[in-house]
């Protein structure tokens, strides 16, 4: 089974922290995607650009129409994620417990089961 494995991100709480506190992090996922590979449950993970280079696509009358992100009113955002192949969403909460930004209040870490990808969903 596909999970997503969201971090959302509240700059308000990262600026608060330490320089030490950030580099734990950062090592924190060093070592979570280093785990994840081994175990061959990591199908990627990638780190998204700052809201502020987002834009939103809609279509009017048939042409595109473009504005300038970011588009959530709201403190957080989806700072990255990580997509993981694993046996239940119990062994995905498992691996999101792992992730070092569960441990500061103010940041979230969502869970979220694949829909579609290649193939059936599995129950």
């Amino acid at each position: 089974m596909q999970f997503l494995i969201s971090m959302h991100i509240n700059p308000a709480v990262l600026d608060a922290l330490t320089d030490e506190e950030k580099a734990a992090i950062g090592e924190g996922h060093a070592t979570f995607i280093e785990a994840i590979k081994e175990s061959g449950e990591l199908i990627t993970t990638q780190a998204l650009a700052d809201p502020s280079q987002a834009v939103v696509v809609s279509v009017r009358d048939g042409a595109p129409v473009v504005t300038d992100g970011p588009f959530l009113e709201s403190k957080e955002y989806l700072g990255g994620f990580y997509l993981v192949d694993c046996e239940n969403k119990e062994r995905a909460i498992e691996l999101a417990a792992r992730i070092p930004d569960t441990a500061i209040t103010g940041l979230g870490v969502e869970v979220r089961q694949v829909m579609f990808a290649d193939g059936n969903l599995e129950a």
